[in-house]
């Protein structure tokens, strides 16, 4: 039996996909959000459409095991292996959105980090947003390269494929993952006009500090 809690939750991980569709931030089921319940990880099931989605059916993985073991009627999403490695190596994180958002994919697809072009990159955690490098989607390379991108930050982009953001709450991994791709669309344009004029360390370094009182880092 379910508590209330959890149900709940289960419900916001599916309003936040149909938010993220609806806001075009993602399309179709390409997408995929998980978040901490205790010491399990609930997922978005494989190739099931949000609008038919029901609190139920997304699947529940142990953050105590390696093993692919899940709970639930439909398998957990391709993209579980960095969903859990993320939420294992990252015990700040309490959930994880993984979207093919169009300005940061069109970014990832170039192999273009996100350098200091806005102060907002702070944000993030640092001076710039990393892009992984390419593994096929749904294998444990891809999530290596995902934690590894992630390191010290909150988001990321994967080669060729999309971008993740965490936050310690699910409202918080959304709210990351929207100002993501506002700052992937900013630094797309800006190429197009001769390129951003960067912001130096020092400069990022004195937004990260003004931050750390403000509730914009995790």
């Amino acid at each position: 039996m379910r508590s209330k809690k959890e149900t709940s939750l289960r419900q916001a991980i599916i309003d936040g996909c149909l938010r993220m569709n609806a806001e075009g931030m993602n399309q179709g089921t390409s997408g995929n959000i998980s978040a901490r319940y205790q010491d399990r990880m609930l997922i978005t099931p494989s190739a099931t459409p949000y609008a038919e989605m029901k609190p139920g059916m997304l699947a529940s993985m142990s953050l105590d095991s390696v093993d692919d073991s899940w709970e639930g009627p439909l398998k957990p999403s391709t993209e579980w292996h960095f969903h859990r490695d993320i939420l294992m190596n990252r015990p700040e994180a309490g959930a994880v959105v993984h979207l093919h958002a169009p300005f940061c994919t069109v970014l990832a697809i170039a192999h273009k980090a996100i350098p200091a072009c806005h102060y907002m990159v702070a944000c993030f955690g640092g001076n710039d947003v990393r892009c992984g490098g390419y593994a096929r989607y749904g294998t444990p390379e891809l999530s290596r390269i995902a934690v590894e991108a992630l390191k010290d930050r909150t988001a990321c982009l994967l080669a060729n494929h999309g971008m993740i953001a965490i936050g310690d709450t699910l409202d918080k991994a959304l709210w990351t993952a929207v100002e993501l791709e506002t700052l992937a669309k900013q630094y797309y344009h800006s190429l197009l006009i001769g390129g951003p004029v960067m912001l130096s360390d020092a400069k990022i370094d004195e937004t990260l500090r003004a931050f750390s009182g403000y509730g914009l880092q995790d």
